[in-house]
């Protein structure tokens, strides 16, 4: 039996990087940009596997640095852009690099008040992940979000399951329904114009769909939800969703002789039921790789 090397990839992770962008005199408006980057490159390793010859391999440091320079030499207009020109460098300037896969974190920050003076938004965070063969190759790009955390007081019923001699979970047509979205969507290109409105335009959707429709279940609507980003954003092909069920139950308040009429409830953080799955356009390009 034959022993050989498999698939690999290498590269610097959680490069945290913050831009300031600085406009006019020091009292004028500021920008900032917080991303956390990772890098994976592969290529011709071989060498540097099998015998330790490392004359392929360009140093996860240098990546590091790779990020730095960029942030400040090209800025950071969106997380999308800055990982195609990641991505592209390394494959570029490396002939013994034959793909690069970059994925970046953005966390966003809310002007307090005046020009430089931030507070850090605790809502979700913006993704992007690239993939590029370098200068005329196969590139793709996931953008996406995740800890966007959402719920409606009203407006779901879950019933009609199957029960079998373990099931306590009683049949509910009023219950909170809670979760905390992780999305990922496929873009069909990479010149598929304004990145910041394709994302602000697919949040909207996914808030609001969740917001406006009865749900039946959790499953259904992330189906609805998925589907209406996609109707309403040619541009993208594929959605991925994975949505935690946070569940909320009423309390039992009849030891205290009060009633509770859906008002008062416990969050149980875990266990929970984990709700995933894909909703795509019938003719969207087969890209498996995409999302690795």
């Amino acid at each position: 039996m034959g022993i050989v090397l498999g698939p690999n990839r290498y590269g610097k992770a959680e490069t945290r990087v913050v831009r300031v962008t600085r406009s006019g005199t020091p009292d004028a408006l500021h920008r900032i940009k917080d991303v956390n980057v990772s890098i994976a490159l592969s290529g011709a390793m071989e060498d540097t596997h099998l015998t330790g010859d490392n004359a392929a391999v360009l140093p996860t440091d240098s990546q590091k640095n790779t990020v730095f320079a960029f942030a400040r030499k090209h800025g950071i207009e969106t997380i999308e852009d800055f990982g195609l020109l990641l991505a592209r460098h390394f494959v570029d300037s490396q002939p013994t690099i034959t793909h690069a896969r970059v994925e970046i974190h953005e966390y966003s920050w809310d002007r307090i008040t005046g020009g430089h003076s931030f507070v850090r938004n605790g809502g979700e965070v913006r993704t992007a992940l690239v993939h590029s063969d370098g200068d005329g190759g196969a590139e793709s790009v996931v953008s996406g979000l995740e800890d966007l955390v959402v719920l409606k007081s009203t407006g779901s019923e879950f019933h009609g399951f199957v029960r079998d001699e373990y099931t306590t979970l009683e049949p509910t047509g009023d219950r909170i329904l809670a979760t905390a979205v992780t999305a990922r969507w496929r873009h069909r290109s990479t010149g598929t114009g304004n990145w910041d409105d394709s994302y602000r335009a697919a949040r909207h959707h996914l808030l609001h769909t969740f917001a406006e429709m009865h749900s039946l279940s959790l499953q259904q609507t992330l189906f609805q939800m998925g589907r209406r980003v996609l109707d309403e954003r040619p541009e993208l092909c594929e959605i991925r969703l994975s949505m935690p069920n946070k569940h909320h139950f009423l309390v039992d308040l009849e030891p205290f002789g009060m009633d509770n009429d859906n008002e008062v409830y416990f969050v149980a953080d875990r266990p929970y039921g984990l709700i995933e799955g894909t909703v795509l356009t019938d003719d969207a390009p087969h890209a498996a790789s995409a999302w690795e």
